[in-house]
């Protein structure tokens, strides 16, 4: 296949998916997969993706799920299976259209979920380990309230503002996520059983301080995996360490990923110190 522009549109479905590469192309190099999270997109990843292809030498694919950033808009009310949707429909045609050849899924929040579901439900010998930032796995009471408390603070503060600058449809990307987490059904949301099925290694890291979710995850993820489970745990840091913690959590990922690729002989041209 022709190599990807740098940054784009991609057509899966009947969505147009926004999406950015730094480094080379996937079908010309290994790549790290960043799935944002819940309220995330392409550009709310900030700098990430930039230092994390520098720190490994890995190409980097960032794109937006439907209905955030500058992809399409999302049906709403999303379903609360919409996460195994994402991970189980889209996430292996995307892998596919982008010529995906071997790499890591990097996953934040729900991001991390969708990365657990795909490692765990999809066979696929191209992903190599996965790297899950304050996932969840099941649904736990500190992950309700703190949602809740952010729908009143979207709806009366200058939040829906600062989140409009990333997203072209703000209240599609915020409803769609925030209405699924507070369906009443979605109580009953549990992963855990695709954690005994992922065959590769597993990192997780996560902020001692995460509003949306306790150690419970953690456990949760030790309890299942049969895979090998590395987990970096980050004092005086919330629910997004790669801004909150940057330098420890870029240095976690990239060591789990350059350990990998390496392992496999497939380190890429030049790594930072």
């Amino acid at each position: 296949m022709t190599s990807l522009a740098p940054q784009g549109h991609l057509t899966i479905g009947e969505h147009q998916l926004e999406y950015r590469i730094i480094g080379p192309s996937p079908d010309e190099a290994p790549t790290l997969v960043l799935l944002h999270e819940g309220l995330g997109c392409v550009g709310l990843w900030g700098d990430f993706p930039d230092k994390l292809a520098a720190a490994t030498g890995a190409g980097v694919f960032v794109y937006s799920r439907a209905g955030y950033g500058q992809s399409s808009p999302a049906a709403l009310p999303r379903k609360v299976d919409y996460m195994h949707r994402e991970a189980l429909d889209v996430l292996p045609q995307l892998l596919d259209s982008i010529g995906f050849r071997r790499g890591l899924l990097i996953g934040h929040s729900d991001g991390a979920s969708i990365a657990a579901i795909y490692a765990g439900g999809v066979p696929d010998h191209r992903v190599r380990g996965v790297s899950l930032i304050a996932p969840h796995f099941v649904v736990e009471d500190i992950s309700v309230q703190s949602i809740a408390e952010i729908k009143t603070a979207y709806e009366t503060t200058e939040l829906r503002a600062k989140l409009a600058r990333w997203h072209s449809d703000v209240d599609n990307a915020f409803y769609g996520w925030n209405g699924a987490w507070l369906d009443p059904a979605f109580r009953a949301w549990d992963i855990s059983d695709h954690l005994a099925y992922i065959r590769v290694p597993l990192q997780i890291v996560q902020g001692a301080d995460d509003q949306y979710g306790t150690r419970r995850q953690i456990e949760i993820a030790e309890a299942e995996c049969y895979c090998p489970v590395e987990t970096v745990i980050l004092r005086n840091t919330g629910h997004a360490p790669h801004r909150e913690a940057a330098e420890a959590t870029l240095g976690a990922v990239a060591d789990f990923a350059n350990r990998l690729l390496q392992g496999h002989g497939e380190a890429a041209h030049g790594q930072a110190a």
